[in-house]
């Protein structure tokens, strides 16, 4: 998701100023990608000048704020009809590191990196089961945290089957 979208998300249900908008992003998101008010500044000019959101009046602290278009509207509608596919998301540094660590045929560095992001990622999953348990309002928080407990997770199965894979191979 790009913060451009969020932003738009957060301005179809009301006109809002930057830092609104940084406080209910990071809210819709479980805080789990937090943003500095200046992206969402810099995010708002650059959809100004594409026309997807106007400036109105600034509130009493002099802040502007900002409104959704119609053009707007049809963006958000487009990207929330579109789905997202596979190759539009980033690469996996973890994917990688061990695919690099498995071409050193190092087979202790192998073992050593699988040991180690095993260990992070179930105190990860620790730290998300935790904070799903004291969301007490909010399901897109809710949400959220399932997708990163999911993800913890399958990684940690991966993590298993790449060690069965290695042991084949010795």
């Amino acid at each position: 998701m790009s913060i451009r979208h969020g932003l738009l998300v957060l301005l179809s249900r009301g006109p809002r100023h930057g830092y609104q908008l940084r406080g209910e992003f990071e809210a819709s998101t479980g805080a789990t990608w937090p943003l500095n008010v200046g992206q969402v500044y810099t995010t708002l000019s650059s959809m100004e000048r594409d026309g997807l959101v106007e400036p109105g009046e600034s509130d009493e602290q002099g802040r502007v704020v900002y409104t959704i278009t119609a053009a707007g509207r049809a963006e958000l509608a487009r990207w929330f009809s579109t789905p997202v596919v596979q190759s539009d998301r980033p690469r996996d540094e973890l994917v990688i590191k061990l695919a690099m660590a498995v071409a050193a045929k190092e087979v202790d560095v192998v073992a050593e990196v699988i040991r180690k992001q095993r260990t992070a990622t179930m105190r990860a999953l620790q730290q998300l089961t935790r904070a799903k348990r004291a969301v007490t309002d909010g399901v897109a928080q809710r949400l959220v945290l399932d997708s990163m407990i999911f993800r913890a997770e399958a990684e940690q199965r991966w993590l298993d089957h790449c060690e069965a894979v290695l042991k084949e191979e010795r």
